[in-house]
């Protein structure tokens, strides 16, 4: 615990902001979390070693990253409240500078940032990209948001752990033929193995959610089948209409990517033509629903599109 700040006090953190004349931003969805077991079982599901490399969403007043830094972490921290980023530096100073820098700092909208966030890895080392670490309270008006952009982008972790929404929890670790499936949990199982943690009631954060939070563990799978460029499209795209069936709405798809495309044989294949033809191929029923595929099937489905249009 820093000697500024007791991370384990609502009172004491309320006091401690009301002195430097500090309010909480909604906007940013700010709460602390103020459970030390809670932020230590946290901590533990990241199984990092002296040295690792961590990303860390939303430090706030910097009680999470308290706790890397004593677990011999590398932290580059993201936060876009410039009244915490202040707060920050002053209490990380010394981890910050000379040859043994432990913290790095990333000012702004992690949204806009990370992409131009250098200096930690090569953009062309596939393996030191899939050796860093993420953790993060998400603000839950941006967790699916963010982390949609890292996996579509290509932006890999070796393992995640990811306080959210309960609500978004379970979209992450749905399986096929359930309600809480959807186009969400094909993107995060497409990579990794997503694991819920513990359910964090509202009185363990400052100030209290009304509703209830859960971790998520996610751990790269260690075999990926490369996506192609259609994977993403069109797991949305047949998510877009649930309750309809995937004939239709593939159909729909196939049009929309068509009119993109090249035949390279001179005559043009409709987009019923198309879909049937996928469909086939696939062993796949287009009387199935969208929440009836498996990650497996989705990516069957946009490799054989991807082969026909290629093909003509």
């Amino acid at each position: 615990m820093h000697p500024l700040i007791n991370y384990n006090s609502a009172r004491e953190l309320k006091a401690f902001l009301e002195e430097r004349n500090l309010g909480m931003r909604k906007k940013f969805g700010q709460n602390f979390l103020i459970n030390p077991a809670a932020r230590a079982k946290l901590l533990d599901a990241l199984a990092l070693a002296e040295g690792d490399e961590v990303w860390e969403i939303g430090p706030g007043l910097g009680a999470m990253t308290a706790g890397l830094l004593e677990k011999g972490a590398k932290v580059t921290a993201f936060e876009i409240d410039p009244a915490f980023i202040g707060i920050l530096r002053e209490i990380f100073a010394s981890r910050a500078f000379g040859p043994e820098a432990a913290f790095r700092l990333i000012e702004g909208d992690v949204m806009k940032t990370w992409k131009k966030t250098s200096g930690l890895i090569s953009a062309n080392d596939k393996t030191s990209m899939e050796e860093l670490f993420l953790l993060g309270n998400l603000p839950y008006n941006v967790a699916a948001a963010l982390l949609a952009d890292f996996i579509e982008n290509g932006r890999f972790f070796k393992r995640l752990v990811v306080t959210v929404q309960r609500e978004v929890a379970m979209r992450m670790s749905a399986k096929p033929c359930t309600a809480d499936y959807s186009s969400f949990s094909v993107l995060c199982s497409s990579v990794y193995k997503v694991t819920p943690l513990s359910i964090i009631k509202g009185a363990s954060f400052y100030p209290a959610p009304r509703v209830d939070s859960q971790g998520v563990l996610m751990e790269l799978l260690p075999e990926r089948e490369e996506k192609g460029k259609f994977f993403y499209p069109l797991v949305r795209a047949l998510f877009s209409s649930r309750r309809k069936i995937i004939k239709n709405t593939l159909s729909s798809f196939a049009a929309s990517v068509i009119m993109k495309v090249d035949n390279k044989r001179g005559s043009k294949m409709t987009s019923a033509e198309l879909t049937e033809y996928v469909l086939n191929q696939a062993c796949i029923s287009g009387e199935r629903r969208p929440e009836t595929l498996a990650v497996q099937d989705f990516a069957v489905l946009s490799a054989i599109l991807e082969e026909a249009l290629s093909n003509g």
